[in-house]
Formats: C-alpha cells, sequence, structure tokens
C-alpha cells in the first residue's frame, strides 16, 4: 500500500490528515507544490441522480419509527470506520438501523448521522455527512481517510439528497444539534458508542429502557417488504452462483494442503463479483471439522470420502443478505452412513417448513425439527431414554447433536432482528412476509464415544432461506439443490 499520512515543515496549507503515524508521511505540503495542484483541474458537472428504489422503504420506515417517539429526537448513527491494523481499516459498513432509515447500503460514508427532529405533527430528517472539501483545500490530495486522490471522489450534499430523498447537512453542523438538551433525545447504540457518551444521561432517558429505538426498529424489520424480499432473493441467487463455483473448484481444493481456503477464496470471488461481499465469515468446514457450529479458521484438507459443509452467504450492496448451508459428498457421491445422517437432517428440516406458516408460534418451528431428531437419534440408539422423554424440556439429551436453533429471521443483519423482545421474536407469531432460515443439522464430534465409531466425524446442516407466504412459506432457495439425488445429480453435472 501506498504511504498514507502527511506532516511539513514548509507549509502555508494546513494538512487535514489523520494523526495516525504523522511521523512517517512524505506527501508533499510546500507553498509551491499546493498551489500547483490545486490548478489545472477541469470543472466537473454533477448530474444529479433519480431516487434510489431503497429511498422510499426508508421514508416508510422513518415514518412507521416517527408514530412510536412524538416529541423525541431521535438520532441514529451510521458508524465510524473500525480499525484493522496501524493505518488501515476494515471494510465499512454503517449499521443496520442506520441503512434502513436511509436507504444507504454499500456507498453508505463514514460517521454520518440521521437525525429525526420532531415537530408539531412527526418529524424532519436530515441526514449529516462530511461533504467533500474543494481543491482550494489540501483535504482532496493530503488526506488519506477522505481525501479524493486516497479513496477517489464523494458524493456532494446535493447528490445524497436526490439520491435517497434527504434533506442533508455537512456533518459539522450536527455539533449543535448534538448540544441541544431541549427536547428529550433517543439515540441508536449500535452505530457510534461515542455519539451515545457524548449525548450522555438526558438521552434514552425513557421507561422503556436504553435504546428504545433500537429495539422498535429490530421490531419493524421482522416483517419484510416486496423490495427487501427482492434483495433477499438477489442475495441467494448470488449465493447459488457461488456454490457452483465451489463445486467446479472442488479438485483445486483437494490439491491444496490448505483446502477449505480454496473453498472460501472462490465463494469470496462471487461475492465480490455479484454483491458487495460476503454476509459474514464463510464456514467451509470439511471432514471432522464440519462438527464446530463456527468453523472459520478454514484451513483444512479437503479429501474424496469426506463430507464438506459450506455455510455462506452473498451481501448484495443494499447490504441484505442470503445465509445457505449445503453439505456436499467432496467425491461427488454420499456413503451409505452420511447418507443415513442427511436424510435425516432433511427429514427434519422437511417437517420445519411442513408447519410454517402465519399464525403460528416462532419456535414451533424448531420444535418440529426437533421432533425429527429426537426419534432418530433414538431409533439409532443413542438416547438412554425414549424420543418423547428426550423432548422433555427437562431432558433434551438429543440436543447433544444439535444444540444450535432451527430459525433466526434475516435480512440486513444475517442474524436479523435481534434486538427485538422475546414476545415478538421466539414467542412471537409468524406473519407473512417474515424472512427466516431453516437450518437442522446432526454433529458427531470425532471423539464422541456415545456414538458408534463409523458416525464419529460427521456433521450435516442443510439451511435454506424462506418467506412466508399467506399459507405456508416459499423456499427463496430452492433453486439449491437439497436431496441426496439432487445434491449428487448437481455435483456431476458441474463436474463433468
Amino acid at each position: 500500500m501506498s504511504e498514507t499520512q502527511t506532516t511539513a515543515a514548509e507549509t502555508t496549507a494546513e494538512p487535514q490528515a489523520s494523526e495516525r503515524n504523522a511521523g512517517r508521511s512524505t506527501t508533499p505540503l510546500s507553498s509551491r507544490f499546493v498551489e500547483h495542484v490545486q490548478q489545472g483541474w477541469a470543472d466537473r458537472e454533477e448530474v444529479l441522480p433519480e431516487p434510489r428504489a431503497a429511498a422510499a422503504e426508508a421514508a416508510a420506515r422513518r415514518a412507521a419509527l416517527s408514530a412510536k417517539h412524538a416529541g423525541a429526537r431521535i438520532v441514529v448513527p451510521a458508524g465510524p470506520r473500525k480499525q484493522r491494523s496501524n493505518d488501515t481499516d476494515y471494510p465499512y459498513r454503517a449499521a443496520p438501523d442506520f441503512a434502513i432509515l436511509t436507504g444507504w447500503g454499500a456507498d453508505a460514508e463514514p460517521d454520518s448521522v440521521l437525525v429525526l427532529e420532531p415537530t408539531a405533527d412527526g418529524h424532519d430528517a436530515t441526514l449529516y455527512f462530511r461533504q467533500p472539501a474543494g481543491r482550494d483545500t489540501t483535504e482532496f490530495f493530503a488526506n488519506a481517510e477522505i481525501g479524493e486522490f486516497w479513496i477517489g471522489a464523494r458524493p456532494s450534499l446535493a447528490h445524497v439528497a436526490a439520491d435517497l430523498g434527504l434533506a442533508t447537512k455537512d456533518l459539522a453542523d450536527v455539533e449543535a444539534v448534538l448540544a441541544d438538551a431541549s427536547v428529550p433525545v433517543l439515540v441508536t447504540s449500535e452505530g457510534d458508542p461515542a455519539i451515545v457518551d457524548r449525548l450522555g444521561d438526558h438521552a434514552n432517558a425513557s421507561a422503556d429502557g436504553d435504546d428504545v429505538v433500537g429495539r422498535d426498529l429490530a421490531e419493524l424489520r421482522l416483517v419484510k417488504s416486496a423490495w427487501e424480499i427482492a434483495e433477499v432473493q438477489r442475495a441467494v441467487d448470488a449465493t447459488k452462483a457461488g456454490f457452483d463455483d465451489v463445486i467446479r473448484d472442488l479438485d483445486a481444493a483437494r490439491a491444496h494442503a490448505r483446502g477449505e481456503r480454496v473453498v472460501e477464496g472462490t465463494f469470496h470471488r462471487r461475492a465480490r463479483i455479484d454483491g458487495n461481499a460476503v454476509g459474514y465469515d464463510t464456514i467451509a468446514a470439511s471432514g471432522a471439522h464440519a462438527c464446530i457450529l463456527h468453523w472459520t479458521r478454514n484451513d483444512g484438507v479437503v479429501r474424496d470420502g469426506d463430507l464438506i459443509l459450506l455455510d455462506a452467504g452473498v451481501e448484495v450492496d443494499s447490504l441484505y443478505t442470503a445465509d445457505i448451508t449445503r453439505t456436499l459428498p467432496i467425491s461427488g457421491t454420499f456413503s451409505p452412513i452420511q447418507r443415513k445422517v442427511y436424510e435425516a437432517v432433511l427429514e427434519a428440516a422437511d417437517a420445519a417448513f411442513a408447519v410454517a406458516r402465519p399464525g403460528i408460534v416462532f419456535k414451533e418451528i424448531h420444535a418440529a425439527a426437533m421432533e425429527v431428531i429426537a426419534r432418530r437419534t433414538a431409533e439409532w440408539g443413542l438416547l438412554p431414554m425414549s424420543a418423547e422423554e428426550s423432548l422433555e424440556p427437562e431432558n433434551q439429551l438429543h440436543r447433544r447433536w444439535m444444540v444450535h436453533g432451527t430459525s433466526h429471521h434475516l435480512g440486513l443483519d444475517v442474524h436479523d432482528c435481534a434486538q427485538a423482545r422475546r414476545d415478538f421474536y421466539h414467542d412471537g407469531i409468524v406473519e407473512e412476509g417474515m424472512v427466516f432460515t431453516i437450518e437442522p443439522g446432526l454433529y458427531f464430534q470425532p471423539d464422541d464415544l456415545t456414538v458408534p465409531e463409523e458416525l464419529r466425524g460427521i456433521g450435516v446442516r442443510i439451511e435454506d432461506d424462506v418467506v412466508v407466504t399467506a399459507d405456508g412459506v416459499r423456499n427463496l432457495s430452492g433453486g439449491i439443490p437439497r436431496t441426496v439425488d439432487e445434491v449428487e445429480a448437481w455435483m456431476a453435472s458441474l463436474r463433468a
């Protein structure tokens, strides 16, 4: 990477650079250089965009939130960049609460703040962000964090106002707003802890407790709009393409000492081509690694005769993500024991599909899958009691081989709506338009002496993304093969 920060012994310009590593910078800032670099640039004609599709979605969410908090100022920070090491940062991703209220996705500006100012009949929304400095300043060439020479052109206030259908102001103007304690203030906690701390005791001073806005937004996000569902479908379709790529590259993975990294890299390439990034760290778990639920080290070998559990999702530019798992036989064909375990998991998934519909309690989906897991593990002689006894809340012995839940909501976060109250989430009623996963599994650790040796080291999960319809669910990932025969035919077709 290029050297980034700036200092100068002889300059009449005022550098606008970060303090990080200022002592090793080499960017010239002499008065003659500054005079030279600020001249000779062609004029740019700014063409304002039509509002993006997400703008109308964000306006509707703002209106719904406004109705819940009349008279209060609502502050929603996008959040700052997060330092990775020294003067490098992690790829920026705005806080989901900010994204859903502005419509700004992968192109959001760090440190931005949305403010909903109370009015007599609701709220006025203003988006504060750091507008680009002109070429009569040093910022555009000397500031490695936000300067145009370093990161490219940034949007103007007018451009963002047209793009998002929001009033915009420069970030510096938000200081007076944050200092004003004349009205009650509610602030989301997920974006920028520094702003939460700065607002102090007069923020979130309500009977509902801390971050009532984050809670309300999580609950508003439980039911997705048609546009949001389409975005998740886009993410699922890109994920399907990534799974296809992985199958085509399995020979390369088998040939490498860290074949799981080959799988991870292949999928990541697709995520960057067709979307913004991966929605979460890819799990490329081959052999016994499939028994480690969040295996993301991905440094193992990929061997014929083993299964590989691939849990991965593409995040599209709107920041909506897929979350799909398929367990594949590396050789292309399941062994009899692998087939046995796989089909038990598929049966559990199908049982969850069968009960999922509007009007049930969300946790009933998990219960349906667990009935199958308990029954099968009992039939295989793994339980010291009947399936019915194991399903009693005080027992749950079958959960030794599936300790995670069967479903979680999905959207802007891979585990979406996490701040929703239990009465709205796990104990909540399923509604049309909800989007969630169905993902049972069975995991037999390689050192588990309670199971036959032939089962040890086998881990299987099958995960799909569904949307609730008027009378059931539609499988958004139904185009990705699920049954044993379909998976084997899929792999054969791509490796021919």
